[in-house]
């Protein structure tokens, strides 16, 4: 995130531990955003996913082809390249909502289109348009999609992730009842 980003959104708790750490040497940078990101989704630090980059509206993460998150046939898990898709949604959902807000994942749609080829890299973006919606709206929902590039350059997975969000008072409210 840059400082004129910044500006644009607000800024909630996680929003300013990715602006603190961008402004860090560019060397450090991966390894602190998965250190965070990882501190909170365990599942992702057992698989070994790797924050690239990170910021508002767009957040790239890799996944290694190694033994503990490989299928039958050697490749990446389809189930470890939906976690790889969900945490590039979430992350960047997660950026932009309020702390006030919770985020939900309804569903997700992967579509396997051919054979993965060694490591996976998950690119998630979002427009103006989606982050004012997520900032703005106190409950909502929207369907976020992932490019899932593999080592040779192709896109062997097309994935969707359809996102909701409410009020975290809310939900406190609906566990009491």
């Amino acid at each position: 995130m840059t400082p004129t980003d910044a500006k644009t959104i607000k800024a909630n708790r996680l929003s300013r531990y990715v602006s603190k750490i961008n402004h860090l040497p560019l060397f450090s940078r991966s390894f602190l955003f998965t250190k965070l990101f990882c501190s909170q989704v365990k599942f992702a630090n057992t698989a070994g996913v790797k924050l690239q980059k990170v910021t508002n509206d767009k957040v790239l993460l890799t996944l290694a082809n190694k033994k503990r998150v490989q299928n039958h046939i050697g490749g990446i898990h389809a189930v470890a390249a939906a976690l790889l898709a969900e945490s590039a949604t979430g992350l960047i959902l997660g950026l932009n909502l309020p702390d006030s807000r919770l985020p939900l994942l309804k569903s997700m749609s992967l579509n396997f289109y051919q054979r993965m080829q060694g490591a996976l890299t998950a690119n998630a973006m979002l427009t103006n348009e989606q982050i004012n919606q997520i900032q703005q709206q106190e409950k909502g929902n929207l369907i976020i999609a992932v490019e899932l590039t593999d080592e040779s350059g192709q896109a062997p997975i097309v994935a969707e992730m359809h996102w909701a969000w409410i009020n975290k008072k809310t939900s406190k409210k609906a566990k009491k009842t």
